[in-house]
């Protein structure tokens, strides 16, 4: 099931968005201001996201400029404005396409059908044992069989121990291949990372075994 972020301040909008979302099997996360939609994208792994341009606190622009800051994820923006000049500064700052509003929902529908058509065309399934299962394409990771929902930086922590399944990465390494601005960061951030991560993933984090710590260096993928 796909994640997608919906950020609105209009409640009719969202309401009825949602609903067609909802009918066609994804699941919708709303937010009716950018503090909230920034908070929401932190915390979960999201697929789609479907921008209102003018929010009550934080403009559009500047919410999927956060968004570009940590994530390729497909941007929707929704704007009452129709000049070519606007349309090409949220380009320039990242969204994938346009709809402005008055705007029919079933033809939103549809180009978001359209972005997950393309999306699983290029998908590829990343899978060690029957442990861990990611879907590089929609970034769906299911740990021994469940779904489990992470954020952008914890994937990006995992995805690199599946890839190079028998490195040591030092803290360092990590912070420099899965954060950005990683230099004005203390290292003992991946530390953080790592024990959020493991409360997801591992059944017993005294006990990790998906990711384990090499005293001393840093950690490598366990299985």
């Amino acid at each position: 099931m796909y994640n997608i972020l919906l950020v609105d301040d209009e409640k009719k909008i969202t309401d009825v968005v949602k609903a067609y979302l909802d009918k066609e099997g994804y699941n919708t996360f709303i937010a009716h201001n950018g503090n909230d939609a920034i908070e929401l994208f932190k915390n979960n792994t999201f697929y789609l996201v479907i921008l209102d341009r003018m929010l009550p606190d934080i403009s559009g622009e500047e919410i999927c400029k956060k968004i570009r800051e940590t994530s390729l994820v497909h941007i929707i923006m929704l704007t009452a404005k129709t000049e070519d000049e606007d349309k090409i500064d949220g380009f320039n700052l990242g969204c994938d396409d346009y709809v402005c509003k008055p705007f029919n929902v079933k033809e939103l529908i549809l180009r978001i059908k359209a972005v997950f058509r393309k999306m699983n065309k290029h998908e590829e399934i990343l899978k060690i044992k029957d442990d861990i299962e990611i879907n590089t394409s929609s970034h769906e990771t299911k740990i021994r069989g469940e779904i489990v929902n992470l954020t952008n930086t914890e994937y990006k922590i995992l995805l690199l121990f599946v890839q190079n399944p028998k490195k040591v990465f030092t803290r360092e390494e990590l912070l420099e291949l899965v954060m950005d601005d990683y230099y004005e960061k203390t290292d003992r951030i991946i530390d953080a990372h790592i024990k959020n991560l493991r409360q997801k993933i591992e059944l017993d984090t005294r006990k990790a075994k998906i990711i384990q710590t090499v005293y001393g260096v840093g950690y490598k993928l366990g299985i």
